[in-house]
């Protein structure tokens, strides 16, 4: 069968899985909506968490932009796996034993204070809405390749079907099908990674691989760097970025995972605290597999891509790159005439031009794998970016009907009501992020980061101080998150909206870029909560108890929708 019917099969029967789950999921109360009941099983939540947390930009972007960054792309690697480590061991356990299951919940009740809870909403829908718009990128990225539809008709088809079963099932149709949308996207990522491997060393483990021996006795990381540099690219194995740069990046991802609403309401969905924590572990064993294969992916790729691409005849291209070029993700402009595509890093001798999310998608094609290999990955791509936004609209849904009206504007509505307005917040958010994904403001990978700084620089200081300093009052938080998240925001509105121009190293603040600015973000909250914490009035000695007692390691913590 040819590369489309593959694709129809494999993509639909994931789709026609996915639907099936979530009308057997169906959520019948806020409870199941929210938090699934909390009953989840640690195992199947740590799976479900993994697919949360391996969002399009994991499956699609990381390697692509390992691939062309070389060892600078790292940051990515190291923030967001150093992320979830912290997350896993530093906040989530205290999280759930506070019994709330949403980050605005928490905040505005650990600093008794509707305003503090409303910038807390404001922020997570803010965050929740930079993050989704690279997954429904990821979703029209793949459609208009593999099922070769318009990318706008590509990301509605996907807002069909995340409608249908985030609506539907809320948090229990969601969790179930992310648990098997995680088995889809991990076995699509692999079994290329090692088809791909065992091509091109002949070692099946693609970890070991990308370090080993060619069938031309030269090690692969060797003959990548000769071949980029022949073409005038940095060796890829040095590192252009600034050592600041790379630790405000790297930093900014790590404390932006451990403030993102998605993940952080994954623990809730569990029995006990004791649950929560065996469900990090295993969620932080399967994000594993993913990503100590993305570098090998990444090697293999553009080792792939040089030797496919650069001097070779367009007549005699093969059929991948005609394939993509319909999709507009990779161009050929003949600048001599001579009709052979030049891959080169200087701009006036270039022919090329590659986007850096088609990386994954494209490397079966590239390495010539079976058809089925190239569909499977296809419906891994989908898996991974419906996963995550379904994650994302069901905390701005939450967000909007839990934390605004019920908690706030209509605390007199009924369970029912409420998750009638939570449904309802879903389908608006759906639209929203659909508009996102049609024209987003980046590639995936580039805009998921924007939303992890969004994050360090507003939740995690309010989460870290409301757990482990007592003396930390509302009026800190809320101008520590202010403060924070509008200095980020109009860090990276400027450089690559107002002025993308300027948008260089040496018009960066100490050298660092708008991916890692959420790190200074950071320090401003920190800084501002403090100092205005120290000199206006401690909060009430309830809440200090109430402080004590969440790190004290007993009791369920049974989550509560009211």
């Amino acid at each position: 069968m040819d590369v489309m019917t593959w694709t129809y099969l494999l993509v639909g029967a994931s789709f026609a899985l996915y639907i099936g789950i979530a009308v057997w999921a169906r959520a019948g109360s806020t409870a199941e909506y929210y938090i699934a009941g909390g009953g989840v099983p640690p195992i199947a939540n740590g799976m479900a968490t993994a697919a949360d947390w391996m969002s399009a930009a994991s499956f699609i972007s990381m390697a692509g932009l390992i691939a062309f960054m070389g060892r600078d792309g790292s940051v990515y690697l190291m923030g967001w796996t150093g992320g979830y480590v912290l997350l896993a061991l530093l906040l989530a356990p205290y999280l759930r034993k506070f019994g709330k299951f949403t980050v605005p919940d928490f905040v505005g009740d650990r600093y008794y204070s509707q305003t503090a809870r409303m910038v807390a909403v404001v922020c997570a829908i803010f965050v929740s809405f930079t993050y989704v718009a690279g997954q429904m990128r990821g979703v029209g990225i793949v459609f208009s390749r593999f099922l070769e539809v318009d990318i706008t008709l590509g990301v509605v088809i996907g807002m069909a079907l995340v409608f249908f079963y985030a609506v539907l099932g809320g948090m229990k149709g969601i969790t179930y099908t992310q648990v098997a949308q995680y088995c889809v996207l991990i076995f699509a990522y692999m079994v290329p990674a090692i088809f791909i491997s065992l091509l091109l060393t002949g070692n099946p483990v693609p970890q070991l691989g990308f370090g080993s021996q060619g069938a031309d006795g030269v090690y692969l990381l060797d003959k990548l760097d000769g071949l980029v540099t022949e073409l005038g690219f940095t060796a890829y194995t040095a590192g252009v970025k600034s050592t600041i740069d790379v630790f405000c990046i790297t930093l900014a991802l790590m404390v932006g995972t451990a403030g993102l609403p998605h993940v952080i309401v994954r623990f809730f969905t569990v029995p006990r605290v004791r649950d929560a924590r065996i469900s990090a572990g295993w969620a932080l064993l399967f994000i594993a597999i993913l990503y100590t294969t993305a570098p090998a992916i990444a090697t293999f790729a553009r080792v792939n891509l040089i030797d496919t691409v650069s001097g070779q005849p367009y007549a005699e291209a093969p059929g991948w790159i005609k394939s993509w070029e319909k999709t507009g993700l990779i161009a050929w402009e003949d600048k001599n005439g001579d009709a052979v595509m030049q891959y080169n890093a200087a701009p006036d001798l270039n022919e090329m031009t590659i986007d850096r999310d088609i990386m994954v998608l494209a490397n079966p094609e590239i390495a010539q794998l079976p058809n089925w290999v190239i569909a499977l990955v296809a419906a891994g791509g989908l898996a991974a970016a419906l996963s995550t936004a379904a994650g994302l609209l069901l905390v701005i849904s939450t967000s909007i009907s839990h934390d605004l009206l019920k908690k706030t504007l209509m605390p007199g509505i009924t369970d029912k009501q409420e998750l009638l307005f939570a449904r309802i917040a879903a389908a608006v958010a759906i639209g929203i992020a659909g508009s996102l994904g049609i024209h987003p403001p980046g590639f995936v990978a580039q805009v998921v980061a924007f939303a992890f700084g969004l994050a360090a620089s507003s939740f995690f200081p309010a989460i870290i101080l409301g757990i482990f300093w007592r003396r930390m009052n509302k009026e800190g938080a809320i101008a520590g998150m202010v403060s924070g998240i509008s200095l980020t925001a109009a860090y990276i509105i400027y450089f690559k909206f107002i002025d993308p121009a300027s948008n260089v190293a040496d018009n960066w603040f100490l050298g660092i870029s708008p991916e890692g600015i959420g790190s200074v973000g950071m320090v401003v909250n920190f800084g501002v909560s403090f100092a205005v914490a120290a000199v206006t009035k401690a909060p009430p000695q309830t809440i200090q108890e109430l402080v004590e007692n969440i790190r004290v390691p007993r009791g369920a913590g049974a989550a509560v929708a009211h």
